[in-house]
């Protein structure tokens, strides 16, 4: 826990219900510099973007419950003079909770400059000064489901207010919104993940268009129309990047730039005489089809509309926006009429976790290589300060695509930071029942994903399996949250022994085609998998970790009975009583579990191999469901533990690898993702690099890493 100085507060706009897609500017007082006092605290609800005068520094904080409220430590005396500092802060606070973020009814700065004593040299308060940024629309859709607004900036009513010598006398005294101890945020604490590092990129120029403005309102529709109709010119940068424009009313010029695979990036633009008035979007895709960009439809159920808007002022300027997005494609959309003397420098800024690769994999395979190569840049592109699901279409933490996750970063690097990152997240969001959320952090409850609970106790063995005793401290603290949650599907056992979901939560399973009805044989299984997964973590501790293994082994031996009686009938594990579907999914947790005696075992994991072996991804009645991508780590799992290697290859390299001689840098999250929504940058896709990995381990190939 950080204590802040006594007389630090959480400070906000003067007015405390300005909190809907408001961007809050706050200056700090001038103050002198001593030379010693270095160390910047800060955080903020819910995201901040620092300059110290007038240089930017840095975005945060990381993501946290409001609660455990992260607060970033950043050095800033390359930065600092003797006299005359100001620090500059943006807050952005959306006004709602998303997929990444717990609102608290509050928009709030709090901030502490500290010397390595610990002397405050500056702390937030009322003597810092702040404005609404009305540059900033707050009539704003959101970017998808899962996120905040866009951005709809008119850079006529900016101003350089981050600059030290800029007069701040007309703006409000900062009222003070909380204590350092206020019930909000209550439990304050270090960041424990790296902050992304942040590069402009030099990005190519793909293609460039020139067409008839559409004559939608919505910006990003307009776009996307325009975009289609439009036909290809060649048009060619400067040495430096800039481009000349002079378009006529009703035109439009469309420039896409190839950012060479998916990441974590934001497009802006320097600006040069400008008219003021002009238009331009930005906006982000990740992928083609048939030739053609395809160009997110927000009618669909993703409702992704990916596209900011700024209205220029006249001069030189830089059009830049608050929150970073995501993709491969960054398309700048300028709209005319503009005036003779318009040049323009697109830019791309990528924000990149610092991983450092300590485990390299090279088999002399040219498609296996190629698959290891996808996975790995997968995985960077999905890592943000922790994992996220994809960068383009969410930038989400969910709790279950982070298992393949995970093993797929410790196949590569030492770096636990994530996984712990998700195991404490998950705890410390815990329903009072006992059941974890599955976003992290996020109050998104029809997304309350139960199987993925069970997905946490494997990550709990995770951990334990990549740290040994070491790593006990932290399953100590956790294991509360296990017993609890253990215990909480208990209670909604059936008559018959099986387990049923709860209502208002989410049975996942998959999204392969199997049966969901109830009693459902993977939901069962997979329960059956957690509770021998915690018995075997808690026979690995021993000690205080012991008390509970008599209730888990009775359970397990009955639910394990219940699950052969219901869903075994000749051989065939069904998703269902009724027998509408079996899969690879039941068939290989059957194996995992023991539930499939051991002369079973062969016949089933024949049967798993056909069906991944099988080129065809179509459903069809009487035909075992092809588990997705993300699945088949529970399929590599079964034939990993019964030694079918060669198979657990073969399968990557049909599956994966006609996705390499497709040309993509990164796996997609199903099969087919040929649909506007469907991303072809997931990172619970990429875990066949772990699997690649442990084979290699075991010696049965040479490896050219001689750390093996």
């Amino acid at each position: 826990m950080l204590t802040p100085p006594p007389t630090t507060f959480w400070i906000g706009s003067d007015h405390p219900f300005d909190l809907h897609e408001a961007y809050i500017c706050f200056r700090s007082p001038h103050f002198d510099w001593d030379g010693e006092a270095t160390t910047l605290w800060i955080t903020a609800d819910s995201r901040y973007r620092l300059w110290v005068n007038g240089t930017f520094v840095a975005r945060g904080p990381a993501r946290s419950w409001p609660s455990r409220q992260a607060v970033d430590r950043i050095d800033i005396g390359a930065l600092l003079h003797a006299t005359g500092n100001v620090i500059a802060v943006q807050v952005y606070q959306p006004g709602y909770s998303h997929f990444s973020y717990v609102h608290r009814g509050a928009a709030a700065l709090l901030a502490w400059l500290a010397g390595a004593d610990g002397t405050s040299v500056l702390v937030s308060n009322t003597g810092w000064r702040v404005r609404r940024d009305r540059s900033f629309s707050a009539h704003v859709p959101r970017v998808s489901i899962y996120g905040s607004g866009v951005e709809d900036r008119d850079l006529r009513l900016d101003e350089p207010w981050q600059q030290s010598q800029y007069d701040d006398a007309a703006w409000s005294p900062a009222r003070i919104v909380a204590t350092t101890g206020d019930e909000i945020w209550a439990g304050l604490h270090a960041r424990t993940v790296p902050t992304p590092a942040e590069r402009v990129l030099n990005a190519p120029l793909a293609a460039v268009r020139i067409g008839s403005t559409s004559t939608a309102t919505d910006v990003h529709l307009r776009l996307r129309a325009g975009w289609t109709a439009a036909d290809d010119i060649q048009v060619s940068p400067d040495e430096d990047g800039w481009l000349a424009w002079e378009l006529a009313a009703g035109q439009s010029a469309y420039l896409l730039y190839d950012l060479g695979r998916n990441y974590t990036c934001q497009g802006w633009l320097d600006v040069a005489g400008a008219r003021g008035g002009e238009e331009v979007m930005v906006s982000y895709a990740e992928k083609f089809r048939n030739g053609e960009l395809v160009i997110s439809d927000p009618a669909t159920y993703c409702r992704v509309r990916l596209t900011d808007r700024f209205v220029l002022r006249a001069g030189v300027q830089t059009a830049q926006g608050f929150t970073p997005r995501g993709g491969r494609y960054v398309i700048f959309h300028l709209v005319g009429p503009t005036g003779p003397d318009l040049r323009i420098r697109p830019r791309v800024t990528v924000a990149e976790y610092p991983l450092t690769v300590t485990k390299p994999l090279h088999l002399d395979d040219p498609v296996l290589d190629g698959v290891v190569t996808m996975c790995e840049t997968t995985l960077r592109a999905c890592l943000q300060e922790t994992f996220v699901d994809c960068c383009w279409r969410e930038s989400s933490q969910w709790l279950g695509d982070a298992l393949p996750q995970a093993r797929l970063l410790a196949s590569m690097s030492d770096d636990l930071r994530p996984l712990r990152q998700v195991l404490v997240m998950a705890a410390q969001g815990a329903y009072p029942d006992g059941i974890l959320p599955s976003i992290l952090p996020g109050e998104v409850h029809a997304y309350a994903v139960l199987d993925y609970n069970f997905t946490w106790v494997e990550l709990l063995a995770l951990w334990r399996e990549l740290n040994g005793p070491a790593g006990d401290a932290l399953l100590m603290e956790l294991w509360p949250t296990l017993v609890n949650l253990l215990d909480a599907f208990h209670t909604h056992l059936g008559d018959d022994g099986l387990l049923r979901a709860q209502p208002g939560r989410r049975l996942f399973l998959d999204w392969a085609p199997l049966s969901r009805a109830e009693p459902n044989a993977l939901y069962n299984l997979r329960y059956l998998w957690a509770l021998q997964v915690a018995i075997g973590l808690g026979e690995e501790i021993g000690d205080w970790a012991t008390q509970r293994l008599g209730d888990w082994r009775a359970r397990t031996a009955a639910l394990a009975e219940e699950i052969r009686r219901a869903f075994l009938v000749d051989g065939v594990w069904y998703d269902d009583c009724d027998r509408v579907t079996f899969s690879q999914h039941a068939a290989a947790f059957a194996v995992l579990t023991g539930c499939a005696t051991p002369d079973e075992v062969p016949a089933l994991l024949d049967a798993i191999v056909a069906r991944s072996l099988d080129p065809s991804d179509d459903s069809v009645p009487n035909k075992m469901v092809l588990a997705s991508p993300f699945m088949h780590y529970y399929v590599f799992e079964a034939l990993q533990r019964h030694g079918r290697d060669a198979d657990i290859r073969a399968i990557i390299r049909l599956r994966w690898g006609r996705w390499v001689d497709q040309g993509e840098r990164t796996t997609s999250e199903n099969w087919n993702v040929d649909f506007p929504d469907g991303s072809i940058c997931h990172a619970f896709s990429a875990h066949p690099r772990y699997f690649l990995m442990a084979y290699g381990k075991r010696g049965e190939r040479a490896i050219t890493n001689p750390e093996w």
